[in-house]
């Protein structure tokens, strides 16, 4: 019997406590949220260290984001001396960008903030990685800021430099050694602005819904870029499905002509639009605008006389009388194009181009 009365008693005594530790639902206090340690002060930006904005987690070189960092990459990419680049976006919280057009930059919320990051593998002697540059714009309440950083030798660190300059390297690309007198653009000499223009106001070039229509790997696996900036928060999710989309230029299971508008578009349309720095040219470069090829210059007569034997700025079957074909293989600043952004020449670009030439059968008048 007493043996039965302390093991019932034990048992009140097990359930009393239990009671007591579970509590009520009103006692539950849930974990705070994680927050961003990103810090974009809109007063104090640009910040003269690239290590102030806390975009980066851990080691500053190996480019891992920090909480509410996110990378993303265009389809296709801008030629800048064959050098790699990582991109990330931030925006405040609570805040998304809005959808305006398939060909258009969408339009971000005050405070956001788009980091570039230029680096070369595979650098001489010892095949090691150098980064040379970080880019980034922040959008102001007044508009886009931009904001250069060039990192030390010890890869530490990247300093604010308004000023630009050049830094020589040279690194393997495949079975080929080359080398660039890489340059950094001056924001203060208005190098950046001479691209990222629309009617003298600075906007971004890559983040188009176009060229973010696609699946990337986010280390837990892939999912479409705006599908993903929707679930994040970063994008209104009142987006249309159907965009019409660039394609790696690249990507040789894509139409031949289809790879080329999408290289014109993210390495010329910037300039070659109405209020951009090339609008005076009849060319319309926009993925938009190609499907109409004569926009690309098929057939378009030169004004202006950069080389001998040149009859079009786009000449059907034939590369050699083509100004675009001239441009593209030139390295002199006077005639080359693009004329900022690269100081040698894209080979595997202009062999397409001239492929893309070399086939058109249109008889120009």
């Amino acid at each position: 019997m007493k043996q039965n009365y302390f093991l019932k008693k034990s048992l009140l005594l097990l359930l009393f406590f239990a009671f007591l530790s579970c509590g009520s639902d009103n006692d539950y206090v849930p974990l705070p949220e994680p927050t961003s340690p990103v810090v974009v002060d809109l007063a104090a930006v640009p910040y003269s260290k690239l290590s102030d904005y806390k975009f980066f987690e851990g080691t500053m070189k190996n480019q891992v984001p920090s909480l509410d960092v996110l990378p993303y990459e265009p389809a296709s990419q801008l030629f800048t001396d064959y050098a790699h680049k990582k991109r990330f976006v931030w925006m405040p919280k609570n805040k998304k960008a809005v959808y305006d057009g398939d060909g258009k930059t969408l339009v971000f919320p005050v405070g956001t903030a788009l980091i570039k990051t230029f680096y070369y593998d595979n650098v001489q002697p010892n095949n090691t990685t150098r980064i040379i540059e970080t880019r980034v714009m922040i959008r102001k309440e007044e508009g886009w800021i931009f904001a250069n950083y060039v990192w030390n030798a010890e890869q530490t660190e990247a300093t604010l430099d308004p000023n630009g300059s050049f830094t020589e390297i040279t690194w393997r690309e495949g079975a080929t050694i080359k080398t660039a007198n890489y340059r950094i653009p001056s924001s203060a000499g208005g190098e950046c602005l001479t691209c990222h223009k629309s009617v003298d106001k600075a906007i971004p070039i890559g983040p188009k819904p176009q060229n973010l229509n696609f699946a990337i790997n986010y280390g837990s696996g892939s999912k479409n870029q705006l599908e993903k900036w929707a679930e994040v928060g970063y994008l209104d999710n009142n987006y249309p499905r159907n965009i019409v989309s660039t394609v790696r230029w690249n990507d040789t299971s894509q139409p031949l002509e289809k790879r080329v508008r999408s290289y014109i578009d993210i390495n010329c349309a910037h300039c070659h639009q109405e209020g951009s720095h090339c609008s005076y040219r009849d060319m319309r470069f926009a993925f938009s605008e190609t499907s109409d090829i004569s926009n690309m210059g098929v057939c378009m007569v030169p004004v202006d006389n950069v080389g001998s034997g040149l009859s079009h700025i786009v000449a059907p079957g034939s590369p050699g009388r083509s100004v675009m074909s001239f441009r593209l293989e030139s390295v002199n600043e006077s005639t080359r194009m693009p004329l900022l952004g690269r100081t040698i020449v894209h080979e595997e670009a202009v062999e397409m181009i001239n492929q893309w030439i070399s086939s058109l059968d249109t008889r120009c008048n």
